[in-house]
This record gives C-alpha cells, sequence and structure tokens, in this order.
C-alpha cells in the first residue's frame, strides 16, 4: 500500500477491506490484519451479529496461504494480489480473483482493477484495465 493516508482516503469513497502484504512494513503491518472475511451483502462489507446477509468473501495476500477451506467455510470469493497478475477462475464453486495492481504498473503487467457485482447471491467478477490519460 505504501501510505497508510491512500487507506483514509479510500475510505471517504467507500468502505475499505485491506489486508497487509509481503512488502508492508511499520505501521501498516501493525493496522492490516492478514486476511479479512466481508459480507458482499451488507452494506459495509461487515458480519452482522445474526449471520451473513450475502455472499462472504475472503480477502488475503496470496491464495497459496489459505488458512482455510473456503468452500467448507462458506466462501464464495476468494480475492488475493501478491502476485499482481490479473486473474478471474472458478474453482470447486468459489471464485479466486486476483484484481491486479491498481498502483504503478508491476514488471510487464498491466494495470488493472477489478469489479465484482452479486446478483441474486451470485458473484460476477470482472478485470478492468487503467488507461493512463
Amino acid at each position: 500500500m505504501g501510505d497508510p493516508e491512500i487507506l483514509r482516503r479510500l475510505g471517504e469513497i467507500a468502505p475499505v477491506h485491506a489486508v497487509r502484504g509481503n512488502t508492508d512494513g511499520g505501521e501498516l503491518r501493525r493496522m492490516l490484519p492478514p486476511s479479512v472475511v466481508v459480507d458482499l451483502g451488507s452494506g459495509d462489507g461487515t458480519l452482522p451479529a445474526g449471520g451473513p446477509i450475502g455472499p462472504l468473501a475472503y480477502v488475503h495476500h496470496g491464495d497459496r496461504e489459505l488458512d482455510l477451506d473456503p468452500r467448507a467455510a462458506g466462501i464464495a470469493l476468494v480475492v488475493s494480489g501478491h502476485s499482481h497478475r490479473p486473474e478471474i477462475e472458478e474453482r470447486d464453486g468459489v471464485v479466486y480473483l486476483n484484481p491486479g495492481s491498481a498502483g504503478p504498473r508491476r514488471f510487464t503487467l498491466p494495470v488493472t482493477l477489478a469489479r465484482v457485482q452479486v446478483e441474486a447471491g451470485r458473484i460476477q467478477a470482472e478485470i478492468v484495465e487503467v488507461v493512463d490519460g
């Protein structure tokens, strides 16, 4: 992430659920969890006391580090970003999404983000390339 101010400013636009990455240190490492579960049916993504309203997303840094079985845990979407390689894949009924990187270009990869929509409880994800100009 670089600067915690980025998260604060994004939070002024919409709810933010961020996790720490392998290069996050200092303040970011202290303030960000390694993973977070987000309720895609609630307005702010938090899990209501009575249980989830919509599909659940598991957000973490890299999909090779999963500490749970997403399907068994009721997770519909796994979001990770370590490789910065944009990708959408469905495995065993779970959508795995790497939105890529929307910051400075990484390696030779495109600058991308992902858009996720939930319709009738189903996850629909798309990769969006960010174009300068």
